[in-house]
């Protein structure tokens, strides 16, 4: 039996104009330079794809995949790297490009890996930062939506693997 979806968090248009906004903001900060926009996989690829459309400035892409989940709804706190990026970074402008900004650890972590790299500059953007669950402050550059400590679904974000696909961000809650 699978959980239910509670509510809708944040519509479909509201996100599209969301990322339209924050790449309005990186093409205005990053105006004659080529960012390397960094995805943090899986759920990172849908924030990515909407937010290099938008973009107006040249941009290149890499990919992580880290996990500090196992197949619940809570951080295990250990991250492991699945996949690292597959070129150099040393002296590039570089943005993580995140999907949600929860408790920091797993962030914290990529960001540390990332800075011994040597790029000439790191910022991170996230689509939702659950500020409530913070343990590790984290910088954030660009912010999409705050939201509260709800478990959520959609727009790249999963439970075990599903929901990624819906459009929108909503509330799950588990079965009990």
């Amino acid at each position: 039996m699978e959980p239910r979806i509670e509510r809708t968090l944040i519509s479909e248009v509201q996100i599209k104009q969301r990322v339209r906004e924050l790449a309005d903001d990186i093409s205005r900060d990053y105006k004659g330079k080529i960012p390397t926009l960094v995805s943090i996989l899986k759920g990172g690829i849908i924030f990515l794809t909407d937010l290099m459309r938008d973009l107006t400035v040249l941009h290149e892409i890499d990919f992580m995949s880290v996990s500090s989940y196992d197949s619940g709804m809570e951080t295990t706190g250990v991250v492991r790297i699945l996949a690292d990026l597959s070129r150099n970074i040393e002296g590039k402008d570089v943005i993580i490009v995140e999907d949600i900004v929860d408790s920091g650890l797993t962030l914290d972590y990529i960001r540390h890996i990332l800075l011994a790299r040597h790029p000439r500059s790191l910022k991170i953007c996230t689509l939702l930062d659950k500020k409530a669950r913070r343990l590790v402050e984290v910088p954030i550059d660009y912010i999409g939506f705050e939201i509260p400590n709800e478990f959520v679904i959609g727009y790249g974000l999963d439970y075990q693997e599903k929901y990624r696909n819906l459009p929108y961000v909503a509330i799950m809650v588990p079965n009990e």
